[in-house]
């Protein structure tokens, strides 16, 4: 990444950890087009895109983003990632699309950036194409990260990327789901081998 492109990336608005972050757009800069798009479940407001954008666009590959942006479990009112300016006044609703929007075209993204807006899984079952990387960081619930590990990573092409986000194998360092519903399913598989670990970032390699 360039300085203003890390600056972009790391001024976003989103959870994503600088050295998580980077080690995603490593991973992306890595990935063979040939095989497939990239495709990130759960994007926010976009600060992930603006680390996997840059690598997609200089590979010469597309991102395609799926979020219904109506906000994850935790970023409900009442829950610990709330965050009030981001619910639409007319519905009630949380709607960080606009945010989302804002950020890709400011970071110059928009033609390597592509947004899906809906549900995960009805996405999914309209999804045909392999995927050279697919990043899963969508809600953080038991069934959302089971069906999102059922839907999604059968579409991984051999040799592509799996990128799981808020993995915790400890209880005490944060929410079970990812770890329990997609992380231990696809080693489980054997279809899939653990490249490296940064943070809570685990990135796996389809091997079978």
């Amino acid at each position: 990444m360039t300085p203003e492109e890390r600056d972009l990336a790391v001024g976003a608005r989103g959870f994503m950890p600088p050295d998580e972050g980077h080690a995603l757009w490593t991973a992306a800069s890595t990935i063979d087009p040939s095989l497939g798009p990239v495709l990130e479940v759960g994007s926010y407001c976009g600060k992930s895109a603006l680390y996997i954008g840059p690598a997609v666009r200089d590979v010469g590959s597309t991102l395609f983003c799926v979020d219904h942006h109506r906000g994850s479990e935790e970023n409900q009112e009442g829950w610990e990632f709330h965050e009030a300016d981001l619910v639409d006044e007319e519905t009630g609703l949380i709607d960080t699309l606009p945010h989302f929007r804002s950020t890709v075209h400011a970071a110059g993204l928009e033609s390597v950036v592509v947004a899906m807006v809906g549900d995960s899984s009805r996405i999914a079952g309209a999804w045909s194409k392999p995927l050279s990387m697919l990043f899963i960081d969508g809600g953080h619930g038991v069934l959302p990260a089971k069906l999102d590990y059922m839907n999604w990573t059968p579409h991984v092409a051999k040799g592509g990327i799996l990128a799981i986000h808020d993995v915790f194998p400890d209880p005490a360092d944060g929410g079970r789901p990812p770890y329990e519903e997609i992380y231990l399913p696809a080693i489980a598989s054997g279809k899939f081998a653990e490249d490296s670990v940064t943070g809570s970032l685990r990135l796996l390699r389809r091997i079978g």
